[in-house]
């Protein structure tokens, strides 16, 4: 079976733009999609990347851009007023959970930040995403101080930079031939479409 594996940060306002796109994909190839949460401030400092909004003209065009994507893709987005936002509660709860509910959070969590423009670390964001995804809210706030979970969000932000990662998304995509390769960015999920079926 073909395998994509989606690393995120619900910080991140192009991941939001391709979740229905990948999970699509996922669906109408037969693809395994694999949830895989990382820290994108933590990959920045290790590959030493900064967010496109840094540099005033890029921000500004960014901010145009997912406007127009998000009309053309029908994707609910209100660009939030605490951009960006500290995503570390919210990624490691993303983390914590159980890989069957991951899917369920983090939409709800992406949902919450860049349409309802909540703080997706606050522990009141936090507590309804769990309950949308039939998860136990106090578990999920006790998981942000577990040890365990934390050692899994820093090591799966390590594995991407290792990988190759830069940014996000970044999808590691395995075909059914066994070939292997790194796409980036939500603009890039018609052509791993496409590398997925040329084997």
């Amino acid at each position: 079976m073909a395998r994509i594996e989606f690393f995120f940060d619900v910080a991140s306002p192009y991941t939001w733009l391709a979740v229905d796109r990948i999970v699509e994909v996922a669906e109408s190839t037969g693809a395994e999609l694999v949830w895989r949460p990382m820290l994108l401030g933590g990959l920045f400092k290790t590959v030493g990347n900064t967010m496109p909004a840094a540099l005033a003209p890029r921000g500004a065009w960014m901010l145009a851009d997912l406007g127009r994507i998000a009309t053309q893709t029908g994707t609910p987005l209100r660009f939030p007023a605490n951009f960006p936002p500290n995503s570390l509660g919210a990624m490691r709860a993303c983390a914590g959970v159980p890989d069957a509910a991951l899917p369920a959070f983090a939409r709800a969590i992406f949902h919450a930040y860049w349409f309802d423009n909540l703080d997706p670390s606050d522990p009141s964001t936090l507590r309804a995403a769990a309950t949308e995804a039939g998860l136990d809210p106090d578990a999920v706030l006790a998981s942000l101080a577990d040890p365990d979970v934390k050692a899994k969000l820093r090591a799966t932000t390590d594995e991407a930079a290792k990988r190759g990662a830069f940014g996000a998304p970044t999808f590691f995509v395995q075909r059914d031939d066994g070939d292997e390769a790194m796409f980036w960015g939500q603009d890039r999920v018609d052509q791993l479409t496409w590398y997925l079926g040329a084997s």
